[in-house]
């Protein structure tokens, strides 16, 4: 592996005009330092992905063996997965082999080998997945995979602060960081109201079916939104759920 060309491609992706040059330039590098495959996903805080469309979501890059993707959904691998059962404790980067190795004694032992099988058998021999962290805890993390590749701890460093840079460049390029990067108060003042609407909302309702639910008008549910929008300093009610799911005010 080149340590050049990782360094390199720090600086390169600070000056990428779009998502589609950040996404090729990772790409170039991955390939020279012989990774056919990858997934770069933004992890959503307490919204478990059980579904293929959820997953495809979730990524913002990638490029995987044909077909693979929807056999891990049809067999619903997620559920068992090691390598993401592993993620949501890992500190640090780690080797997919690593996250088996963590689960000697599970009951669903079997089914992570044959999915480790499956995956064998579509070109995914081997990988690394690097974790990419928050205040609030894991945010991503991009999934390396193909041929064993030995990385020395020189070149997990160098591509886990790759990983981070595309992260945040491609958030940065679709508007997405500065939610992210939002900051709450310790005790967000939100009233009891405020809470049982952000509820309903969280769970898909309009302002008519929440106003039914609460028993006042629609006038009432709309002002109690703005509300919830300026303290979550959300731009829409869309952004005011998914920072209050990142922040733990509901799950």
């Amino acid at each position: 592996m080149n340590i050049n060309s990782l360094i390199q491609v720090l600086v390169i992706l600070e000056e990428c005009p779009n998502p589609d040059a950040v996404i090729s330039e990772l790409e170039q590098v991955l390939h020279g330092s012989g990774f056919e495959y990858y997934g770069l996903l933004r992890h959503l805080q307490k919204t478990p992905a059980r579904h293929n469309s959820e997953l495809r979501a979730a990524q913002l890059a990638g490029r995987w063996p044909e077909r693979w993707l929807q056999i891990y959904a049809a067999k619903k691998y997620v559920r068992i997965d090691p390598r993401v059962r592993y993620l949501a404790h890992a500190q640090r980067p780690f080797r997919w082999r690593e996250s088996m190795a963590a689960f000697n004694g599970d009951a669903h032992r079997r089914r992570m080998e044959q999915m480790m099988v499956d995956a064998f058998g579509h070109g995914l021999e081997d990988g690394y997945l690097f974790p990419i962290h928050g205040r609030n805890g894991i945010l991503g993390s991009l999934s390396l995979g193909g041929r064993p590749i030995e990385l020395s701890p020189v070149e997990i460093a160098l591509l886990e602060a790759v990983a981070r840079k595309t992260f945040w460049r491609l958030l940065e390029l679709t508007g997405e960081a500065e939610a992210l990067e939002t900051v709450l108060p310790a005790e967000t003042p939100l009233t009891r109201r405020e809470m049982e609407i952000l509820h309903y909302l969280a769970e898909g309702m309009t302002s008519m079916e929440i106003s039914k639910m609460l028993k006042i008008s629609n006038h009432t549910v709309d002002w109690y939104m703005n509300s919830l929008q300026d303290k979550l300093k959300a731009k829409n009610r869309q952004q005011a759920v998914a920072i209050a799911f990142r922040h733990g005010l509901i799950s």
